[in-house]
């Protein structure tokens, strides 16, 4: 979120960081304090208790918007037990060419009952943290337990989290991470031994997958780059970056091997890799065998064995949005100075 005339870059200190700085009514949370206020594994705790809780989440709204270069805006509102938020983000896939982020939005959280403004925070930052965090949440239920090989695929804001979002949940031992452009999976690379985790960039892409427990994709592909055929047994695929009919990470062979889950209904609706794999017939409804909500509320099961290959696709919900911000607000209302404070 860019910074505007005004806007709080979160300067007042909370329990462990600088990360929230309230006006008369409004708390307001630039990127780098929204993320700090985020722990991976309390972000992760915090979804699976939301996705097993009663919850409204109406479809999003997407709308294509025509400038310069196309973009495509989203509208996800979602209440549950006294807030309400909605969020409006923005993809621009042309900006990486640009060195830009492919994701501005922000977030906006009010108190249900009186519709009070309660915080406004950094869609960008949010949107990424609660992705990974929701990919290691599946990967929790759907991941062989000793799951140590994980292979990222992309270098883009999401992937840079996901490795410290899987070691929250499995005994990661090693990142692999490759993209399209070597140099930038080679960046990432020394960004994630920097932070304590063994990876490297690989060159390979069939290779890495052959190898990997986890394979994660964050891309805003069109066309699919992970095949089934290169699935090992018991390999988990997690697709998380396709979020549109026409967008695509996997191709069918991968939902004709693997057990499919998804994070919700909207996946099986909006999303590309099973839009196009119930097209080439490599999927079948019923073969959709569980939501994140019914697996974190115990009404389906997640892996069974340990040679089966598990798909996961997430397309988002702003329900995983407004557990997020929840999850900061509260952190910062407990943590700040009294005179911050509305």
């Amino acid at each position: 979120m860019a910074r505007r005339p005004g806007w709080s870059t979160g300067t007042t200190r909370c329990a462990t960081a600088s990360c929230c700085d309230r006006g008369p009514a409004v708390l307001i949370l630039d990127a780098a304090a929204t993320h700090r206020a985020l722990a991976m594994p309390r972000l992760i705790s915090a979804l699976d208790e939301a996705f097993a809780a009663p919850a409204v989440v109406p479809p999003r709204h997407t709308h294509e918007i025509d400038g310069a270069g196309s973009i495509v805006s989203l509208i996800m509102p979602a209440w549950a037990d006294g807030l309400y938020g909605v969020k409006v983000i923005n993809i621009a896939p042309g900006n990486a060419e640009r060195g830009l982020p492919g994701l501005h939005g922000v977030y906006a959280l009010f108190d249900a009952a009186t519709g009070m403004p309660l915080a406004l925070l950094d869609a960008d930052a949010l949107t990424a943290s609660r992705t990974a965090a929701a990919s290691a949440l599946a990967a929790r239920y759907l991941a062989r337990t000793d799951a140590a090989r994980l292979l990222v695929v992309g270098a883009g804001r999401v992937a840079r989290l996901l490795p410290a979002a899987m070691a929250a949940v499995r005994p990661i031992c090693e990142v692999r991470i490759w993209s399209r452009t070597t140099a930038s999976a080679e960046r990432l690379s020394a960004e994630i031994r920097a932070a304590g985790l063994p990876a490297q960039a690989a060159t390979d892409l069939e290779a890495a997958v052959r190898e990997a427990d986890i394979v994660s994709c964050a891309t805003l592909s069109t066309t699919p780059l992970v095949r089934g055929a290169w699935l090992r047994p018991g390999s988990h695929l997690d697709l998380i970056g396709s979020f549109t009919p026409r967008m695509r990470e996997a191709d069918g062979a991968c939902f004709r091997r693997g057990r499919v889950f998804v994070d919700t209904e909207e996946a099986a609706a909006k999303s590309g890799d099973i839009l196009s794999a119930l097209a080439e017939g490599c999927l079948t409804p019923d073969r959709i065998l569980a939501t994140l909500s019914q697996l974190a509320g115990d009404r389906k099961p997640g892996r069974g064995r340990d040679d089966e290959i598990t798909v996961f696709k997430g397309v988002g919900t702003a329900l995983e949005d407004l557990a997020a911000a929840r999850l900061v607000f509260e952190a910062c209302a407990t943590h700040a100075p009294q005179e911050s404070r509305a």
